[in-house]
């Protein structure tokens, strides 16, 4: 599918770059828990110079600004080593209109996410979805209908399809909850992190290019 000029649209029309921005309420649980493992995915299947095209962020619609990630999410990324400096440095923003139009995929951690979001930012309609809505839709497209090779380029693709395919695949909002695990037991945020993770593998798994 072809994609029209815009911000990433760089040197000869070919997509340079991605920007990739999660959003939840405090920005301290699910969105940056997204933001930090879809970095990690994304570094491992491609190696640090090719996912540094990636630029992956987070935010809250009412952010806890400043503040740092929820100690028990935190915890759950330990597995991966994710708990350390990674999550260490982050620090909750708020969400902007501005950083909805220049992202090229906003994607929030349930539907109710994407509805303030495009509520703030009219514009990003196109390009916003729940984050298992589209990993959902992401599973629908056929990898092989995706460009060979340039995973930037793979992955501006796998939005248009994936845009193309609303309302065409079946999505129950109840599977797409990433219930908020603020102020419940770590459990909840174990069952955030789980569903997260398992999302961002769906579609990372897409757009990184099997290796011959």
């Amino acid at each position: 599918m072809g994609r029209p000029d815009g911000p990433a649209a760089e040197r000869g029309g070919e997509p340079e770059r991605f920007r990739l921005l999660f959003v939840c309420t405090g920005n301290i649980c699910r969105s940056p828990a997204a933001e930090i493992m879809m970095r990690h995915l994304l570094v491992g299947g491609l190696g640090g110079r090719e996912a540094a095209r990636f630029e992956i962020s987070s935010a809250g619609v009412n952010a806890v600004v400043g503040e740092m990630m929820h100690p028990d999410t935190r915890d759950e990324l330990s597995p991966w080593g994710l708990d350390g400096p990674h999550a260490g440095a982050f620090r909750a923003r708020q969400l902007r209109s501005a950083m909805i139009r220049r992202a090229d995929l906003v994607l929030g951690a349930n539907v109710r996410h994407r509805g303030a979001i495009v509520e703030r930012e009219p514009a990003g309609l196109r390009t916003t979805f729940a984050l298992r809505e589209f990993a959902a839709l992401a599973d629908a497209v056929d990898e092989g209908m995706l460009p060979p090779g340039d995973p930037v380029k793979r992955m501006h693709d796998l939005v248009d399809r994936a845009r193309a395919k609303r309302g065409l695949v079946a999505v129950d909002p109840d599977d797409v909850m990433i219930p908020d695990p603020m102020g419940r037991p770590p459990e909840a945020h174990r069952n955030a992190v789980h569903l997260i993770t398992d999302a961002v593998y769906r579609i990372t798994n897409k757009v990184i290019p099997l290796r011959g």
